[in-house]
């Protein structure tokens, strides 16, 4: 019975650790690009002399911009050495392969190389980037990129601070305009506070174990699980159905195009998440394991991968964060807990002595 139950923990333990390998890279890479969370709020204060279409917002808690040009005419965001970066067109948007700002503009960190020919002084090279007349970039004139804070910020922490107002120029024709935005510091939140919180919730959710085991209270307690994993999975589903719409994706196929790119591993442990305990509610053989591995992929792909927003007082969605740390702290408490609940169900059973046979 010990080896069976040993067995099924560590079938648990290994299929998860192999899912960890396996979605590593993509996870890694995606965040490169959206952050998930900061203590820095980056704000647009629009355009400046106003353009009837042309509207600017910034989108990934502050990583990127957007620009919007509805004018009918080819808008240029100009570059760091004043060269032509990106064109905005009814046709397209288009950026300036000689331009360093689009290399210097591939990643947040602003640290990649420039090819031999990046020269801000030499005549455009137009390239198709994308369709419609929409732009998203990293910008280094609106973003605070030292290791360390300002100096008004180290003497107060715990106070907001303007870090710094910013400006980057356009041009509309012969027209001169510009994006103006500013930086602020925003003190972080208490994370241990919410640490403690989820610890305590999952805590209760796993004693739901302790219940599930035992008769006649075990089904009930059981359906619970299934109950609370179902609703973890939804939240699971929609945090990172908000992360794209913060990256500013639009439409059915906008969306759907940003969670299987970028979102593919949080989305699908969501799902799973809510299929087991469907099949818990359903009191299915083997729900015990079910409920344990989906709990364990959901605490770790949309939970812990997630958690930044207890120490960040910026998070990537469209909502307070506030609403995303209860969303997170809900999906590790309803992960990890689920987990418990399904490992101290099997080793119930692992336990249970098999009636003789006469």
């Amino acid at each position: 019975m010990i080896r069976t139950l040993l067995a099924r923990v560590g079938l648990v333990a290994t299929a998860a650790g192999v899912a960890t390998l396996l979605t590593a890279a993509p996870a890694a890479a995606h965040g490169a690009d959206a952050p998930d969370g900061t203590d820095y709020r980056t704000r647009t204060t629009g355009v400046t002399p106003q353009r009837p279409g042309l509207e600017v917002r910034v989108v990934e808690a502050g990583a990127r911009l957007e620009l919007t040009n509805d004018t009918g005419r080819a808008v240029e965001v100009v570059g760091y050495s004043g060269e032509p970066y990106l064109r905005i067109t009814p046709d397209g948007v288009f950026e300036n392969s000689r331009s360093p700002a689009t290399y210097l503009n591939r990643t947040i960190a602003g640290d990649t190389a420039l090819p031999a020919d990046a020269d801000p002084a030499a005549q455009p090279t137009w390239r198709r980037v994308a369709d419609g007349t929409t732009a998203r970039w990293h910008d280094q004139r609106a973003l605070w990129q030292e290791s360390a804070p300002p100096a008004a910020v180290r003497a107060a922490p715990d106070r907001e601070h303007r870090v710094r107002d910013w400006t980057i120029p356009l041009r509309d024709g012969a027209d001169q305009v510009t994006i103006g935005g500013t930086v602020d510091w925003v003190p972080p939140p208490d994370a241990y506070t919410w640490w403690a919180v989820t610890i305590v919730g999952l805590l209760a959710v796993g004693a739901l174990g302790l219940l599930a085991a035992a008769s006649p209270a075990g089904a009930r307690a059981l359906s619970a699980v299934g109950t609370l994993l179902v609703v973890g999975g939804v939240v699971a589903v929609a945090y990172p159905l908000g992360r794209e719409l913060d990256a500013g994706a639009q439409g059915v196929g906008g969306v759907t195009l940003g969670l299987l790119s970028g979102q593919i591993w949080s989305l699908l442990t969501g799902l799973g998440a809510i299929a087991a305990g469907c099949y818990a509610l359903a009191r299915r053989p083997a729900a015990d394991f079910a409920v344990a591995l989906a709990g364990a992929c959901l605490a770790l792909f949309a939970g812990a991968a997630n958690a930044a927003v207890f120490a960040r007082s910026i998070a990537p969605v469209p909502w307070p964060p506030e609403i995303a740390r209860v969303m997170v702290a809900l999906v590790l408490i309803t992960g990890t807990g689920a987990t418990a609940a399904g490992v101290l169900r099997l080793h119930a059973a692992a336990s249970t002595p098999t009636p003789a046979r006469t």
